[in-house]
């Protein structure tokens, strides 16, 4: 095996809940058609947020890194039969124990970053998903898209939805993220308050029809109820929203009536998510892409519980957090 000599391993484990602790850790060799990767930072998600609350069905301490899954680093070490990564290259991962130094996975789960990327932040997973995402959405230049939910997420999907030629209607609770909205090419933003009103002023918007395309990204009940009456009659609606709380109640007359599509563009197939995150790699490469305002604050990773609550409150102006050992 190759190896480059790296700092003493540490990763962070969730004792309990909105508790954890950095403990040393051996670093693991990888085996046939794995590699490992020194962490330079990682991406925390949302879907945290329950586990990190600590519900009946999560159980205590979790594995050393568990939850860390946007991560991106330099290949330290390759195992047997790895053909198409070297020690030393620049990657973003799929593995899941990536809130430590160090992570080891399979091959199969590594997209190399160019050399242009080199010291730039990349959660590989997130901007992946995000154009899994709008792929499935299957917008297209003119159509009416609202968005809902300006995060991370919902910002990616607005700068992307507005490239097409749509004509993006973005709502969100934050002023600081419909600010952002507009930033990323929003031609409308509209303060997610009153239920009733945002329908009637995206009906007004839209001449009547309502939306073809309308992208749930919020994951609760509100967020998709608003989100079946701002879509139009056989218009498409995308749920892209982690919905991790619990059942939802849809207005299935509603849905019945007006012929929606309804796309789950959740993608739990590796092989989807790693072609999304290589269209990512090459839309941030080529300047197409440019999610670096979103990356709104840093912590070490000794300040993981901070970067997870604040990715619970979002005070104004965050957008992402990202963690680096």
């Amino acid at each position: 095996m190759l190896h480059l000599q790296s700092a003493c391993a540490h990763a962070a484990i969730i004792t309990g809940p909105g508790r954890f602790k950095l403990t040393p850790v051996r670093r693991a060799d990888p085996g046939v058609g794995e590699v490992r990767v020194r962490i330079i930072g990682c991406g925390v998600c949302a879907s945290n947020l329950v586990p990190w609350a600590g519900p009946e069905w999560m159980r205590f301490p979790t594995e050393p890194g568990a939850m860390g899954h946007e991560a991106w680093g330099v290949v330290d070490e390759i195992g047997a039969e790895v053909q198409d990564l070297a020690v030393g290259d620049c990657v973003a991962t799929l593995f899941q124990r990536s809130y430590a130094a160090f992570d080891t996975g399979p091959v199969s789960q590594v997209v190399r970053l160019p050399e242009s990327l080199a010291g730039q932040p990349f959660p590989g997973e997130p901007l992946g998903c995000a154009m899994n995402i709008c792929r499935r959405a299957g917008i297209e230049a003119g159509q009416h898209v609202a968005i809902i939910g300006i995060g991370f997420l919902g910002a990616i999907l607005t700068r992307l939805a507005s490239d097409t030629g749509a004509h993006v209607i973005a709502i969100s609770r934050r002023p600081t993220s419909l600010q952002m909205a507009r930033r990323m090419g929003a031609a409308e933003c509209i303060p997610m308050e009153d239920h009733w009103a945002i329908i009637e002023q995206v009906k007004a918007m839209t001449g009547g029809e309502f939306c073809h395309r309308v992208i749930e990204a919020v994951g609760t009940q509100w967020p998709l109820d608003l989100a079946a009456e701002l879509t139009r009659v056989r218009g498409r609606l995308v749920i892209a929203g982690y919905h991790q709380d619990g059942p939802r109640k849809v207005n299935m007359q509603l849905w019945n009536w007006r012929g929606l599509d309804v796309v789950n563009a959740h993608e739990r197939d590796p092989a989807e998510y790693l072609r999304g995150m290589r269209e990512a790699v090459e839309a941030v490469a080529s300047g197409k892409l440019d999610p670096s305002p979103l990356y709104t604050h840093r912590f070490p990773l000794s300040a993981l519980g901070d970067a997870l609550d604040m990715t619970r409150d979002r005070p104004d102006g965050f957008m992402k957090a990202l963690v680096e050992p």
